[in-house]
């Protein structure tokens, strides 16, 4: 697939609430792929379609446990709390301390149009809710309780 241009904090694009999908057509399976690529190429974890300037509700993840494609995703429960450090790839070089939740069910549709649940914690948890978040234009940098640039801190979560 291709890859494509990651917009960087300060682009209004990022603080734009993105649409449903309604239709998951060959263009929306073409941009998931591409996102894959995008995240891999960017040693990334996650990445939502606004990070690529497609204000569309999809999102890929990899945690090391194999990609999932979320379209349209939505947190239905949450429990636990817990502060761990975050980075972003559209806030290049910071990182900083979030309170998310410890686990998760998310609920959306994959690239066949199925509705399917998951249920998730740690990392994967964290990685889904930042990416929500995204999708709602809202940065990490606007829930940390405390941010660092990447000289000052480097125990920052990446896949290896």
């Amino acid at each position: 697939m291709a890859l494509r241009e990651i917009r960087l904090e300060g682009d209004p694009i990022l603080r734009k609430k993105s649409k449903e999908i309604s239709i998951i057509n060959d263009r929306i399976k073409i941009l998931l792929d591409d996102m894959v690529d995008t995240m891999n190429e960017a040693n990334g974890v996650g990445l939502a379609a606004p990070q690529v300037g497609i204000l569309r509700r999809a999102v890929v993840i990899d945690v090391g446990e194999g990609v999932i494609k979320l379209i349209n995703p939505e947190i239905l429960e949450s429990s636990g709390a817990i502060i761990e450090l975050e980075g972003c790839l559209s806030i290049p070089n910071q990182n900083g301390k979030v309170e998310r939740p410890e686990e998760v069910k998310v609920k959306y549709l994959d690239e066949n149009g199925e509705t399917k649940m998951l249920e998730a914690t740690g990392l994967l948890a964290r990685a889904i809710c930042h990416e929500i978040d995204h999708l709602d234009g809202v940065l990490y940098t606007d829930k940390a309780i405390e941010t660092f640039s990447s000289e000052e801190e480097t125990n920052v979560v990446e896949k290896e």
